[in-house]
């Protein structure tokens, strides 16, 4: 069955006037001289029980910003991992003085932001509703409310997050290369799986609330229109009672490089992209020398739009939409990291690019240099009108133990580095030669090109374990195109029954962000179609083609189709499946894993099928569109008028999953006016 799914498009118009005066465009502005900057250093007492307690005074905005962190080291889960997770989302169901609805109830009625983390809390509120948001934050840390049916709650949705991440190439990245840089089985390393999260308890969340919430190196930092004199009655009463866990936490696992740069491989057969990672460790620290050298260094490399990496791999070369790199001197796990996501087949192109521009940033350019200076230090200027970053500054001040001067004198420090520090700070923060290259994506595309890069070349399976180069498996040679679509169009009802059909309307129900969304979806013979895409009653996006001509409409406005649109909607038959055996187009391209089941793998010009070898149904599509290559899942069939039409269907766009349950289908109810 021939599924036509397009993922909502939101166009911005903008206008911009030019003054009359001559303006070179071309010639970059000079930056003026570095200012002087004041930040507001914080008043600072402690509690009993450990709790840092930091007061910034700033009356400018009738608002205050309250920051709670924990200034602890991680901390090994074990086959309980995610329990961390499950306690913290337990924090905003209500507390033993209120049920989860009084307490809601009231953040909304102070019209407050309130969050909570497994390492603190935020808010922010209006300054005159300051205590009683204080009051409920603290409320909901000290006195919680843990029920066994709400910790039920907070599995199923994790775990359902986990499932929607197991395609996920970019999850998967994340997951595997974390695990390996420092060991699966490390505090640092960990992570949540389906079983995990499983066996975790009412009892285990209670544990992990005691061990490790706790004021012990816990800090405080209220930002805003306060009185500093007003403020310590305030939180002795709201977190007086908070009990220190005097937890004795085991030293950090060892963590290593590499000896040599390899390439570590995850392969995920259904990936249309290859995510790239190049990693390594380091004891960077925001104290050390190197620190704002570093930071230079990381933003010429990969700090933005006009960065080294993105002009290569983007603009350039035109591999991916974007690429990026991080440089992290975090207290307890400083790295460097450079990532991007290309197309399977420009894989190794871009391996070999990104690590040309690691070995050459040792070396830059005075406008290089100076374009980083302006940027970064504009960055610090314009960041401090937000009230957070204030609070940051305070805690990390704290945490990191920085010299009481150091904000003060942050635009001097940077004004102080020259190429040779650059140069200095990159050889020991950014190590291409002690570096893994992962590569989560679609290793029977990519493995072969791969393995002539000259690195060494490992696998790994989505646990991070140790496995075999995927292996090619060989079509038998009774296997044809048209014996796949053969066994397909029984498995859902024979040729007579899927002759018959004329016309198929699907009415499917989603979330995006949270919010409930519809979709209904005609197709008819010839390419005839109408989707739209409804949320809270409101038309969000509908198209519609007669098989001749169309138009897309959204946001109040009406938009013809173009020809290019026009021509990838426009197929003879609702089934492509009924003209394989006379395409000359296509072919049987061999047999891969598609949602885990192994598939044969028809490939046409635009458009790549997967049919499951033990069922013949068909489990999924590759689409290539004009953002990119969609992917689609099919799951779930079950009998409609005669033929099999599956009623789960998860469309990939952006790397989010959109996952549409079907809740009717119509067999030949279309009519010619559904496509005007």
């Amino acid at each position: 069955m021939k599924k036509q799914f397009t993922y909502i498009a939101a166009a911005f118009l903008f206008a911009g006037m030019l003054s009359a005066q001559k303006i070179d465009l071309n010639a970059m502005p000079k930056p003026g001289p570095t200012p002087a900057i004041n930040i507001a250093k914080p008043k600072t007492f402690q509690l009993s029980n450990g709790l840092t307690v930091m007061v910034v005074e700033n009356n400018k905005l009738p608002r205050v910003n309250t920051t709670l962190s924990m200034d602890r080291p991680p901390y090994y889960e074990g086959n309980i991992s995610g329990v961390s997770q499950v306690m913290a989302e337990q924090l905003d169901n209500g507390t033993t003085n209120l049920s989860k609805d009084e307490f809601n109830k009231k953040v909304d009625f102070l019209g407050a932001n309130l969050s909570f983390s497994s390492n603190g809390a935020s808010s922010n509120s209006l300054s005159k509703y300051f205590p009683e948001v204080l009051g409920l934050m603290a409320d909901a840390i000290v006195n919680p409310k843990f029920s066994a049916q709400e910790i039920q709650n907070a599995k199923e949705r994790i775990i359902e997050g986990l499932k929607a991440d197991e395609k996920n190439a970019s999850s998967i990245a994340e997951r595997v290369s974390n695990a390996l840089m420092y060991g699966k089985n490390t505090s640092r390393g960990e992570f949540e799986t389906v079983e995990s999260i499983s066996k975790i308890q009412l009892a285990d969340v209670q544990n992990v609330y005691n061990k490790y919430y706790a004021p012990d190196n816990a800090y405080l930092v209220i930002v805003g229109d306060v009185k500093f004199d007003q403020i310590k009655p305030l939180v002795e009463k709201a977190f007086g009672n908070w009990k220190k866990s005097n937890t004795k936490f085991a030293a950090l696992e060892p963590a290593s490089n590499v000896s040599k740069t390899e390439i570590n491989v995850v392969d995920v057969p259904s990936a249309v992209q290859s995510v790239l990672a190049v990693g390594n460790l380091n004891t960077l620290k925001m104290k050390d020398p190197n620190y704002f050298p570093a930071t230079i260094a990381n933003y010429i490399l990969g700090g933005g739009g006009e960065a080294r990496l993105f002009m290569n791999l983007r603009e350039k070369n035109g591999f991916t939409y974007g690429a990026y790199s991080s440089m992290n001197a975090s207290k307890y796990s400083p790295d460097f990291s450079a990532e991007t996501s290309v197309r399977n087949e420009v894989t190794d192109k871009a391996i070999k690019e990104l690590m040309n521009e690691l070995n050459a940033i040792s070396t830059v350019k005075p406008d290089e240099l100076d374009n980083a200076k302006a940027k970064l230090k504009g960055s610090f200027i314009m960041s401090l009108e937000k009230p957070e970053t204030i609070a940051k500054f305070a805690l990390n001040q704290k945490v990191q133990d920085l010299p009481g001067d150091f904000y003060t004198n942050y635009l001097k420090s940077i004004d102080k580095v020259s190429a040779a520090d650059v140069s200095n700070a990159v050889k020991a923060t950014i190590l291409p030669n002690q570096s893994r290259i992962f590569v989560a994506g679609k290793a029977s595309d990519i493995s072969e090109s791969l393995e002539k890069l000259g690195y060494p070349v490992k696998y790994f399976d989505k646990e991070a374990n140790p496995v075999a180069k995927p292996a090619a498996q060989k079509v038998d040679a009774n296997v044809t195109i048209a014996s796949v679509a053969d066994k397909y169009i029984n498995a859902i009802g024979g040729l007579a029954a899927v002759q018959k059909v004329t016309s198929i309307t699907a009415n499917a129900t989603t979330k995006v962000q949270k919010m409930d969304m519809t979709m209904k979806l005609i197709q008819g013979k010839g390419g005839k179609m109408l989707m739209e895409m409804k949320m809270m009653g409101n038309t969000l996006q509908k198209i519609v083609f007669d098989g001749k001509d169309g138009y897309m409409e959204g946001q109040g406005q009406k938009i013809p189709l173009n020809d290019q649109q026009k021509a990838s909607m426009t197929e003879p038959e609702l089934f492509p499946e009924l003209t394989f055996a006379k395409a000359t187009d296509i072919k049987l391209a061999g047999i891969e894993k598609y949602n885990n089941e192994d598939c044969y793998v028809v490939k046409g010009p635009k458009q790549t099928y997967y049919y499951s070898i033990k069922t013949g149904l068909k489990t999924g599509e590759v689409k290539a569109g004009e953002g990119g290559s969609i992917p689609t899942s099919y799951a779930d069939y079950k009998e409609v008028s005669g033929v099999k039409l599956p009623f789960t269907i998860i469309q990939n766009m952006g790397g989010m999953d959109i996952n549409l349950a079907v809740q009717s289908y119509q067999i030949n109810q279309a009519k010619d006016s559904d496509f005007k």
